[in-house]
């Protein structure tokens, strides 16, 4: 069971939620954004960080993106196959957003981070997105992330999504690797593996900071997540 509690303390007051996208190319605002998927983190009554529910759509191409063949190849996506349930940008991320601004208050935190493998990327355009359908009220936070690729670079020593998750023991399937949905999964299983072996560093970074006289808990939730 998920312990808000422990949940807004143990990242200062932001819910981690892993994002991975598919695109048509590496340029944020230009290229399509094809699919998007979001993985909630949890925290466990003994402090364990898990993996939470997940939200994935299937993207419409803005009007007028770029979609770079050698991309597509990649990730195998036909951007408009007839079969393909798509929908617009706007009601994908307005929908991924009610969705996190409900798990914000329900784990009694501040705000949404994103951790992402590669994070740089997911937020470019997860930003270009929202700006792009001039979406207010975005619950992440505009430039902070965790990235699990620097992470498994120094827990693990590979950056590599495939190899890193296989070094910590979490299934990889190849095939079903360039779908949103899997790669934020495995992310986010990975983000656990990591800070749960980080735990003990945690349980002593908060007694230091306790007898620094630093206050517990996390600040009153913003005014941004209130509200659908």
């Amino acid at each position: 069971m998920a312990s808000p509690e422990l949940a807004s303390k143990r990242f200062r007051g932001f819910l981690p939620v892993v994002i991975d996208v598919e695109t048509g190319g590496f340029h944020a605002r230009t290229d399509a954004l094809l699919e998007i998927a979001a993985v909630i983190i949890e925290v466990d009554h003994a402090g364990r960080v898990r993996r939470g529910t997940t939200n994935a759509f299937h993207v419409k191409p803005f009007e007028g993106s770029r979609l770079d063949p050698a991309s597509l190849e990649v990730n195998g996506i036909d951007p408009y196959h007839p079969l393909r349930p798509a929908i617009d940008e706007a009601d994908a991320l307005q929908r991924l957003f009610r969705d996190i601004r409900t798990a914000i208050r329900s784990h009694a935190c501040r705000r949404a981070i994103l951790v992402g493998h590669n994070a740089a990327f997911d937020l470019a355009f997860l930003n270009a997105a929202v700006e792009r359908t001039g979406i207010k009220r975005n619950p992440f936070h505009p430039f902070s992330c965790f990235d699990t690729a620097t992470l498994a670079g120094a827990a693990l020593g590979q950056t590599v999504l495939a190899r890193a998750t296989q070094l910590a023991g979490i299934e990889w399937d190849s095939r079903s690797a360039h779908s949103a949905a899997y790669d934020a999964e495995r992310t986010a299983d990975l983000f656990c593996h990591i800070c749960n072996g980080m735990h003990e560093s945690f349980v002593r970074a908060e007694e230091k900071a306790r007898a620094l006289g630093w206050k517990d808990g996390a600040p009153a939730p913003l005014d941004l997540v209130e509200g659908d």
